[in-house]
């Protein structure tokens, strides 16, 4: 079964970006582990529990498929995290699937791997995506190579849908 792991903050995560991609992935047959900063309880901004399996810090490219990071206002907390974009990058470079929603794609952008990448973000984020080099395209979901972006809870079920159509492509 191939792994994904879902990295959300301990709290103030979106509740919808999280558990929608989670069931649809789920469905389809992928095992979703979560990471954030501590292990155990971590609260959604609105209302959900959700239960973080290991440290970011112990995230092992080798192991997933894809990495998704999960948007609301508490993703800032990975805004400049070296670390987080340090994984980001290395699972870019072994040719895996990085993805991220809502605010999310700032980690993205703040990491660097955005440049000259069509990408998409919350609103809030556009001057930091552009910043960061990315060709903003406002669009609810977007696909550049490996890198898929989203713009929000509107857009979560596509998301994980497009998701699932490059995790099938990829051998």
């Amino acid at each position: 079964m191939k792994k994904i792991v879902f990295v959300a903050a301990p709290q103030k995560f979106r509740d919808e970006e999280y558990i929608e991609p989670k069931e649809i992935l789920e469905q389809a047959g992928f095992e979703i582990i979560t990471a954030s900063t501590v292990v155990g309880e971590i609260y959604g901004k609105i209302k959900i529990r959700a239960v973080s399996d290991i440290l970011v810090k112990d995230i092992n490219t080798d192991d997933y498929e894809a990495v998704v990071f999960i948007g609301g206002p508490g993703a800032a907390v990975y805004f400049n995290d070296g670390f987080v974009h340090e994984l980001a990058k290395k699972f870019l470079n072994s040719g895996k699937i990085v993805a991220a929603i809502c605010i999310a794609p700032v980690i993205l952008a703040n990491a660097g791997i955005l440049k000259d990448k069509k990408a998409t973000v919350f609103p809030d984020g556009a001057d930091a995506l552009i910043k960061g080099g990315a060709q903003y395209t406002a669009k609810n979901v977007e696909n550049d190579g490996n890198i898929l972006t989203g713009n929000g809870p509107q857009s979560a079920k596509e998301f994980a849908k497009f998701l699932i159509n490059m995790l099938n492509k990829q051998k």
